[in-house]
């Protein structure tokens, strides 16, 4: 069974921790709260879905400290920072670490719920991405070479001709091996294929999910 969304709390004020811990219970999401950044990635698990409400200004590792951590660990789960002294520097600096929004304290508990709804629906999102993705590979990765050029061409664009062309081979070849990665990615229309695999980049992976910063 998939573990519920939860609303992962990382500030050093008790207040601060107990009053989102009440917007959980509003909302339906239990509430996991950290004193440190250090104390949240020690116990935090990459399987476990949901947000971060992060403080910027703590002692120790401060909110962008861990936020660089987070980008470093490959700890994709949606960031929403909040700060009792946010400039304009402070708030593009973090928002260019990947968080949601900055919201400056004291805040409107409907703002934070909004934020909070919002980060959870996106974390599922990516997640789902990023599950469909890893499907992909293992199809894709039941391919033969031949099959799979044929596949990124296709992805490319190309038609039949041009791609028998590119691989010098005949038409019916590539329609072979067409009709040979079609059945085994489960698709039935080239339109259904390119929507399946959207293709490789240049280092030869499909592309990664969005960042939470790149969304909203």
């Amino acid at each position: 069974m998939n573990a519920p969304p939860t609303i992962f709390v990382v500030d050093d004020d008790p207040a601060v921790s107990r009053a989102l811990a009440r917007v959980g219970e509003l909302l339906g999401f239990p509430v996991r709260a950290f004193a440190s950044g250090a104390e949240f990635l020690q116990g935090y698990d990459k399987a476990q879905p949901g947000c971060l409400v992060l403080d910027l200004k703590m002692p120790g590792m401060t909110g962008l400290e861990l936020q660089q951590k987070l980008a470093e660990q490959h700890i994709g789960l949606p960031v929403i920072v909040i700060s009792g002294h946010a400039d304009v520097r402070i708030a593009v600096e973090v928002m260019s670490r990947g968080a949601l929004t900055l919201l400056e304290k004291p805040f409107r508990l409907e703002e934070l719920t909004t934020h909070i709804r919002r980060a959870v629906e996106l974390d599922a999102t990516l997640r789902a991405t990023q599950a469909r993705l890893a499907t992909v590979e293992t199809l894709v990765g039941k391919l033969t070479v031949k099959e799979r050029e044929v596949l990124d061409l296709i992805a490319a664009g190309k038609t039949n001709k041009q791609i028998a062309s590119v691989l010098r081979v005949s038409i019916r070849a590539v329609e072979d091996r067409r009709g040979r990665l079609m059945k085994k990615l489960g698709v039935r229309s080239i339109a259904e294929l390119v929507q399946l695999y959207p293709g490789r980049d240049s280092s030869g992976s499909l592309p990664e999910p969005p960042i939470p910063g790149d969304v909203w």
